[in-house]
């Protein structure tokens, strides 16, 4: 039965007409200027903010996707929402958003869950009408990329704990292994840091990205060396991606808040990254 989850956001995080968004997201994705990537593509880090402020940045992770047509795509977002579950998805059918349905893919989120309970005792939680922005300002940029469409895998993560972030990563690499699939972790950096201030923890948490060490992500926070608050989500995706082959991250681009709207006083930083694994050997000649 067709139950889609509403957009609470559409017409505030971003537009609502349905080209007015294409022609902004496609217009995000086309002013990228991507650096030459050695490896096969496994999946992204995408910033969440309204698109005005990480649109331009966020641009940089979906045209690393280009070309590519998975089966299935898992969004792994933070939940800035006071649930007590420590891992949330939806109970809906599909995602609305102005550019039509993106249908959930259910069969595979009770894969995930069963992995879940049964290696980590741990479970996924059903949930309807959320108020969540961080896992659906990426879809736009998915059902723009991926024009042939795709099936999601929606998991929100409120529990930012070492121990949830290394089980999910486990358990969605378990389900990926045998299909088509891209991993996208959302995440913002800092927030309300003077920009002088922001761009050195900036720095410092995308240095850790880039040596694809999920564990020094927990450290920065834990040491307030580097902040992310989607820093579980990101670790869960680097996880995945380690056990599915991927050996390298690398950030694409980096801006703050302050460089839209000019006031530097308080600002939040935005990153996007790719995470590759070699490419597999050709055929013998």
């Amino acid at each position: 039965m067709s139950n889609p989850r509403p957009s609470p956001i559409a017409g505030r995080w971003y537009p609502d007409n349905p080209k007015q968004l294409a022609d902004t997201v496609d217009g995000y994705i086309n002013a990228a200027t991507l650096p030459d990537l050695d490896g096969e593509v496994v999946g992204v880090m995408a910033p969440h903010a309204g698109l005005i402020y990480s649109g331009p940045v966020a641009g940089y992770a979906f045209a690393a996707l280009q070309g590519i047509e998975p089966e299935v795509v898992a969004v792994v977002s933070p939940m800035h929402h006071p649930y007590n579950q420590p891992l949330l998805t939806t109970s809906h059918s599909d995602y609305a958003t102005p550019l039509g349905l993106v249908p959930v893919d259910h069969q595979n989120l009770g894969i995930l869950n069963d992995k879940l309970k049964a290696e980590a005792d741990i479970q996924l939680s059903p949930i309807s009408n959320d108020p969540e922005h961080s896992l659906e300002i990426e879809l736009p940029f998915l059902q723009r990329v991926f024009p042939k469409g795709f099936r999601l895998i929606p998991v929100m993560v409120r529990d930012q704990t070492r121990r949830i972030a290394r089980a999910l990563g486990l358990a969605l690499a378990s389900v990926l292994q045998s299909r088509s699939g891209i991993l996208v972790a959302s995440t913002d950096l800092s927030h309300f840091f003077p920009q002088s201030v922001a761009e050195g923890l900036d720095t410092e948490i995308l240095r850790r990205i880039e040596s694809f060490n999920p564990n020094m992500l927990f450290e920065a926070e834990e040491q307030g060396k580097g902040y992310a608050c989607g820093h579980a989500a990101l670790a869960a995706v680097l996880w995945a991606a380690k056990s599915l082959g991927a050996d390298q991250t690398k950030v694409l681009h980096y801006a703050t808040s302050g460089d839209i709207s000019g006031d530097r006083s308080q600002v939040v930083g935005y990153a996007s990254a790719v995470i590759t694994r070699p490419k597999p050997d050709g055929p013998p000649i």
